[in-house]
Order: C-alpha cells, then sequence, then structure tokens
C-alpha cells in the first residue's frame, strides 16, 4: 500500500505547501535560508497554540565546560506540587532553534501536565560543533540536580525529553548521565528524536510528504559534525545510533511519524533498547510527518499523541 498523508494533517498543511508553491529549497549546506524558514515557520506554529496563562518563568544559566554560560529558563505551574521535573532540549536539526522558538510549546507541556520543566538554550552547529551542544545540555541536567532542593525537585523523578534535535540530544544526554555517573534520570522521552548521522540517503516514497528533508538532515549533521557525517569514528553522544552499549539506559517513550525520515531509525533504537533490556514505549503514527502535531495540532492523531506525551509527564 503506498503512503498517504493522515487526511486531517494534509488540511492543516495546506497553506504551508501554498506558500512553498514555486520557491527553490535551499541546497545541502545553506544554514542560514534553513534558519529564516524556520523563524517563519515556528511563527505559525505559536499562532496556532492556545495561549497558556498559568505558567511562570524564570531565568537561570549554567556554566559549560568551557566556561560559557547557558540561558536556562525553569517553566511551572502555579500550585502544583513538588516532584518531578523534566529537562527539555528544544528542536532543530542542531542548527536552529531557541527557548522563544519553543516557548509556547513547552508551557503547553507544563501546564497540562503539571509537571515543571527545565529548558535548555544550548549553542547550536556550525559556529558550535560537536561536542558542544551536548556539554551544555548535559551542563543543564547537572544544574537541575544541584538545585533540586531549592526547586522542589525529586532527583528520583528527573527526566529528558527532546523533539527532534533535541530528542536525539536528549538520548545523548542519558548516554552521558549513565557513562559519567552523572544524575540518574528516571525517563527518556524522545519525540521523533534525530539519531543516526548516516541516515542521508533518500527513500523516494517518502519524497512528497517530508517536512524535514534528507537535504535538511545532510545540512544539520554535517554542521554538528565539520562535515565528517557518516564517516567512520563518529562518537554515540554526537549522533546515539552509534552506541555500542544501550544497556543501563533510563526506560525510554518514542514516537513518530510514519512519513517522517527518523521512522525507521528511531524504531531501530527502540529495538536495540528492548534488546538490552531497557523498557521502551514505542507509537509509530501512520500518515504523520515530522512535527505533525505542532501543524496540525487539531487533527486527531495530534491529539493521541500530545496524550500519550502527557500521559507519561504525569507519572513521573
Amino acid at each position: 500500500m503506498a503512503y498517504a498523508l493522515d487526511p486531517q494533517v494534509a488540511v492543516a498543511l495546506e497553506p504551508l505547501a501554498a506558500a512553498a508553491a514555486g520557491a527553490e529549497p535551499p541546497p545541502p549546506g545553506d544554514v542560514l535560508a534553513r534558519r529564516a524558514s524556520a523563524a517563519e515557520t515556528f511563527a505559525l506554529i505559536t499562532s496556532l497554540a492556545t495561549p497558556v496563562e498559568d505558567v511562570t518563568r524564570t531565568d537561570r544559566a549554567a556554566s559549560a565546560p568551557d566556561g560559557a554560560q547557558i540561558p536556562l529558563r525553569w517553566l511551572a505551574k502555579g500550585g502544583a506540587p513538588a516532584g518531578p521535573a523534566v529537562l527539555y532540549i528544544h528542536g532543530g536539526g542542531m542548527i536552529l532553534g531557541d527557548l522563544d522558538m519553543y516557548d509556547a510549546v513547552i508551557r503547553q507541556y507544563v501546564s497540562s501536565s503539571g509537571v515543571p520543566v527545565l529548558a535548555v538554550d544550548y549553542r547550536i552547529a556550525p559556529e558550535h560543533p560537536h561536542p558542544t551542544p551536548v556539554e551544555d545540555c548535559y551542563a543543564g541536567l547537572v544544574w537541575l540536580a544541584e538545585h533540586a532542593g531549592e526547586l522542589g525537585v525529586d532527583l528520583a523523578r528527573i527526566a529528558v525529553m527532546g523533539d527532534s534535535a533535541g530528542g536525539g540530544l536528549a538520548a545523548a544526554v542519558a548516554l552521558l548521565a549513565r557513562d559519567r555517573g552523572g544524575p540518574a534520570l528516571s525517563r527518556q522521552i524522545l519525540v521523533y528524536p534525530m539519531l543516526d548521522d548516516r541516515n542521508t540517503t533518500p527513500a523516494p516514497a517518502l519524497q512528497p510528504f517530508l517536512t524535514w528533508t534528507y537535504d535538511d538532515n545532510v545540512t544539520g549533521w554535517n554542521a554538528l559534525l565539520e562535515g565528517r557525517a557518516g564517516t567512520d569514528g563518529v562518537p554515540a553522544y554526537a549522533a546515539p545510533a552509534r552506541a555500542g552499549d544501550l544497556s543501563g539506559l533510563p526506560p525510554a517513550y518514542i514516537d513518530v511519524g510514519e512519513l517522517d525520515i527518523f521512522c525507521v531509525e528511531d524504531i531501530s533504537y527502540a529495538q536495540r533498547l528492548v534488546a538490552a533490556r531497557v523498557p521502551v514505549e514505542l507509537h509509530v503514527h501512520r500518515g504523520a510527518p515530522h512535527g505533525f502535531e505542532a501543524f496540525a495540532p487539531q487533527a486527531d492523531v495530534s491529539r493521541r499523541a500530545i496524550a500519550d506525551r502527557l500521559r507519561v509527564l504525569r507519572s513521573l
């Protein structure tokens, strides 16, 4: 059976498709054009989000290994009981995105689940290649653990969560925490995570449905890895699919759309986690492209995905 967009998602994507009609996509390696396009896309996504009034913001900073101060944003719902917390890592293909772009998205998770979030404004490639992004994110985790008492956070109930590139960085933070004997994580919540730098060969059947393309992927990975994507010796802390040992990691929740170029690599990672005796919950959403719930928040498939993520957050 041929691939097809979920009908409700297809309707939601029509304005984006119309806006892009006739426009030449940027060539591989053009980071600036992708940043400009993303700014417009995230403005649209923000306009679709329901305003959140019950979440407060506090700005802090963590020290990275190179001495840089990494902005952190603590978002909490007024009156929520002390307990769990989430380190949230935003997406952006390793080359774009920031906390302001993701503020509305993260506020929705906090408001709906009651679980506070520490979001990390990690530095991005190509200006800051590996290992800077993942080290910035790990610094955020260490800061959260060190300040758990004053924030009312139970050290045994800290999770890491991210989407797209942020999902890949979240998986890498889980690897770092395990290998360094760092703060224990109770869960890793990986939303269509970007895990494998070797995923650069286009699948023709997927091409008509892609919101994150193979050219985008090549651009992001080569920016992060300074042109070494797909070569030997790429470390697992840059591309978690490269990890040889997945044992001892926190339980994982993974969801991805069927029409996402990350679908196969995410399923493979989930299978390898299961083989390593790591508890896994995996969802593959039929007819859904990358970022489907952001583009089509009212679609049934998006509502199901969000409901599952909130269920996992509340279970912390």
